[in-house]
């Protein structure tokens, strides 16, 4: 299954760390972050969830949690997030999806055609509360996530889905935006009261409209 950004995001039922969910009931009207790794009690994935699990507030500031999955077992999951605790000197705070059938990770199109059938790549999905997919970025097994742009990333699309405005190369949340080319000069007067500044035509740039 091929899923394209705007896609209702699949719904499930599966066994995870916190217990049993239903995944639209568990989004509820959050932001999520759903996160594959290729198996349990390896580096990479280790360092990872632990990162995130250091993420929770700055999640929360957003509206925002995060899910992870793998094709292990619920059994095996348990037995690592002990592991986690102890390497990243943290506590795990958000759950981890057992997926020994491979459903979730077929839904999603998580597995990796190129290795064992046991192997997921790290796929990683930003769904907003209407369920659809806003996002979806792959990285190779080999590359650990940087869960500082997905934060960023998260910035920009809760940004300009309230604002007629697109965020440029590098932005960073507090920095200038670009103003949509679809409106004029007269409504962006209106729109956007700082002002904003026209370096061409199609390019114009005003302060964030939130701050």
């Amino acid at each position: 299954m091929s899923l394209r950004l705007g896609d209702v995001a699949p719904d499930f039922s599966a066994e995870t760390t916190a217990g049993p969910v239903n995944f639209h009931e568990w989004m509820g009207d959050q932001w999520t972050i759903l996160f594959s790794h290729p198996a349990d009690f390896t580096p990479v994935c280790t360092t990872e969830l632990g990162y995130t699990a250091k993420l929770k507030e700055e999640f929360a500031k957003r509206n925002a949690k995060a899910i992870a999955v793998s094709v292990d077992s619920l059994d095996s999951h348990n037995g690592w997030v002990k592991d986690i605790e102890e390497t990243q000197n943290v506590s795990m705070n958000f759950p981890i999806i057992a997926d020994p059938e491979k459903k979730v990770a077929t839904l999603y199109g998580m597995m990796h055609p190129n290795e064992s059938e046991k192997f997921t790549v790290r796929s990683v999905f930003i769904i907003a509360p209407d369920k659809k997919i806003k996002l979806t970025i792959t990285y190779p097994a080999s590359t650990g996530r940087n869960f500082d742009e997905i934060l960023r990333v998260l910035d920009s699309l809760q940004l300009t889905a309230n604002y007629n405005v697109a965020t440029p190369v590098n932005w960073n949340e507090g920095e200038d935006v670009v103003i949509a080319p679809s409106i004029s000069d007269e409504d962006a007067k209106v729109k956007f009261p700082k002002g904003f500044k026209t370096i061409k035509p199609y390019l114009r740039t005003t302060p964030q409209p939130n701050k």
